[in-house]
């Protein structure tokens, strides 16, 4: 077979008619830079999918899945099995917690991690006599996969086609505090269950919380019995300078997911941490099972890749490096802002921005995100094309070398278009 999987191959959030005339295949990366199979190299601006933090090619975790692989290879953590790396990882991430007593439950990915969110929620209040709270709130803009519940919460449009299927699944303004309120009021409170939101939206097009309204957010949800539920699956583990990203505000949640920064992106792992309140009826009540949970959920190899992953991001102090070039991706890309194409800047907080694209020639032309970043890459640097934006998410082990060549790249790219 001369080009294998070319007709076979089905892409996630790809138009197939399109990819299937032209793909381009990574063969080969290491630290900030990836090599298509024609021999040209890339600056990962977007870190793959928003989780290569600590960079490519780390023999360190390459090494502790291996080793692991050759002990015990997989086995499933359902009832009452369980694995070293899944029991130490486990208190790793509990440990790092900004909630006290957390319990860590195993997902593959983030999807999984917002599916199980949603149900320990509802769980947990059928539990404590209180099964009426059902009801979900989420942000318009606002990403949370595309298993099934996240479709229903997710906030951008085109994303939600096909579904959602899912009942009792409300949107509210992505920056409106008062407008939470308002909802939570109308529906009232007793049938309200949890908010899902993302410290620091990404896919919606890197979106920093205005100021107070995380805050704001947390203690409307306190007050009225509400979880909330901190979606840290892009803002985890670095990529906000702490371990959680919602640590960067003063707003306490209740639940937790997580995924992607977790290994690095070295093996598929995602996970929801709970709080101790959250938690009790699960785990102090005899005979109750929460009845979920995925095939590979603390997969072995997966957890130590998680550890390693952690070894290295305390090794480099990575945490503080994100915290340090945060400042310096977004004066980057505060400068392209005198481009004709370019509306705004966003950024600031966390090691992740955008620039936002005219308006009026988004309106005459839709295209244009993807057409910008594909010049951008012709020019040896990958973006993230968004609705209107491209953002631009790097491993925290970036320079300020790495990025000054991301701006330039960018700027080439918006003269080309």
């Amino acid at each position: 077979m001369s080009n294998p999987g070319a007709e076979t191959l089905w892409h996630p959030f790809a138009a197939m008619n399109q990819v299937r005339k032209q793909r381009v295949t990574m063969v080969r990366a290491e630290d900030v830079w990836v090599w298509d199979s024609e021999g040209n190299r890339y600056l990962d601006g977007t870190a793959a999918l928003w989780y290569v933090n600590v960079g490519h090619g780390r023999k360190e975790i390459i090494e502790a899945v291996a080793k692991q692989m050759n002990q015990l290879d997989a086995y499933h953590t359902f009832g009452d099995m369980a694995n070293e790396p899944a029991l130490r990882l486990a208190d790793e991430l509990a440990a790092r917690a900004p909630m006290t007593g957390a319990k860590v439950f195993f997902t593959s990915g983030g999807g999984d991690s917002i599916d199980t969110a949603g149900k320990i929620a509802r769980q947990h209040f059928a539990l404590t006599g209180q099964p009426e709270r059902t009801v979900l709130l989420s942000r318009e803009s606002g990403y949370h996969g595309t298993h099934g519940l996240g479709t229903a919460l997710g906030g951008i449009a085109p994303n939600r086609i096909g579904g959602p299927f899912v009942p009792d699944v409300i949107q509210v303004p992505w920056d409106d505090a008062v407008a939470l309120e308002k909802t939570i009021a109308g529906i009232g409170a007793e049938r309200v269950a949890a908010f899902f939101a993302e410290p620091v939206m990404g896919a919606g097009g890197v979106l920093p919380p205005p100021p107070g309204y995380l805050e704001a957010v947390a203690e409307i949800c306190h007050r009225n019995g509400v979880l909330f539920i901190a979606d840290a699956v892009i803002c985890g583990f670095g990529r906000l300078g702490n371990w959680f990203g919602i640590e960067r505000f003063d707003a306490r949640p209740d639940l937790i997911t997580c995924a992607k920064g977790v290994t690095s992106g070295y093996q598929p792992l995602g996970a929801v941490l709970a709080s101790a309140e959250v938690a009790a009826p699960f785990w102090d009540t005899p005979g109750v099972a929460f009845r979920h949970g995925p095939t590979y959920a603390g997969h072995p190899a997966a957890c130590a890749a998680g550890l390693a992953n952690l070894a290295v991001m305390e090794r480099e102090d990575l945490l503080t490096r994100a915290r340090g070039l945060e400042t310096e991706l977004y004066t980057r890309l505060t400068a392209l802002t005198d481009h004709p194409l370019v509306a705004s800047a966003r950024g600031g907080v966390g090691f992740l921005g955008a620039v936002e694209l005219d308006p009026e020639r988004l309106a005459a032309n839709p295209g244009l995100p993807g057409a910008v970043s594909a010049a951008a890459r012709s020019h040896g640097v990958l973006s993230r094309a968004t609705i209107s934006a491209i953002a631009f998410s790097p491993p925290l082990t970036a320079t300020t070398e790495h990025l000054d060549l991301l701006a330039e790249a960018l700027r080439a790219a918006l003269d080309e278009v």
